[in-house]
């Protein structure tokens, strides 16, 4: 009896539970009797025709021109619309021939209300004037238009945004393509940036019934850049590549 005791019943069933869990098993035997042998009862006609009639829920489809999405990528609809943050839209030319994709905004970016207004952005800006362009003669947009309060973009949307930001560049249909940083990069050539970097990769897009080719060059983010200056010797590499036959 000593033993039974000092022996913690409600600890063992929480063992005895989760062991069961682990090992499968994700529903209790009902109270009342049951004959396990039984054959199942077959499905009433009513019953097997509405599930196999039953149409699947189908998402919305995206607007098909550059000028609808922006308002729409600026309205209820899109996934940052409940954010607390700003929602900042792309800015420059389109007609442009070169996009530029960024993961976010900076923190600073929703008083500014444009997109790398801070440090990152006086280094960026630095970066266009070496390659002789400058925020107008580009088209610069990110996957994510505002930015989440823990500054990371949670798993559950980050395909939706991926998935928005491939047909974002569809439309935009640019010459050449800059990805800056891992979360672009992640989203049109499916690996962080130091992977997929060191040549012109070749991304189709298709917009419709319509293939959309593009060259795309990966490289880092401004703000890695600024924490490692290091780096800034491979990025001018990235942007010699991009910017190289792109007037002719």
């Amino acid at each position: 009896m000593g033993a039974d005791q000092n022996f913690d019943w409600r600890y063992a069933a929480a063992s005895a539970i989760d062991w069961w869990r682990d090992a499968g098993v994700d529903a209790t035997i009902d109270e009342a009797p049951r004959n396990w042998l039984a054959r199942a009862a077959p499905a009433s006609p009513e019953t097997t025709q509405s599930s196999v009639t039953a149409p699947a829920p189908q998402a919305e489809p995206l607007p098909d021109t550059l000028e609808a999405f922006a308002m729409w990528r600026g309205g209820p609809d899109t996934p940052e619309a409940g954010w607390p943050g700003t929602l900042i839209a792309a800015t420059g030319a389109a007609s442009s021939g070169l996009m530029i994709l960024v993961d976010l905004p900076e923190r600073e970016d929703a008083e500014a209300g444009i997109l790398l207004s801070g440090a990152a952005g006086r280094l960026f800006d630095r970066m266009l004037a070496a390659i002789g362009r400058d925020r107008d003669s580009v088209y610069l947009a990110a996957v994510c238009t505002s930015r989440p309060a823990s500054g990371r973009v949670s798993p559950e949307i980050e395909e939706r945004l991926n998935e928005l930001a491939r047909h974002h560049v569809a439309l935009a249909a640019p010459k050449r393509l800059l990805l800056l940083g891992n979360a672009p990069s992640r989203a049109l050539l499916g690996a962080d940036a130091a992977r997929a970097r060191g040549g012109l990769r070749s991304l189709n897009l298709n917009l419709g019934t319509v293939e959309i080719g593009i060259e795309a060059v990966a490289s880092f983010h401004p703000r890695f850049l600024l924490e490692k200056p290091a780096y800034k010797a491979e990025a001018w590499k990235d942007l010699q590549m991009l910017i190289g036959g792109l007037e002719s």
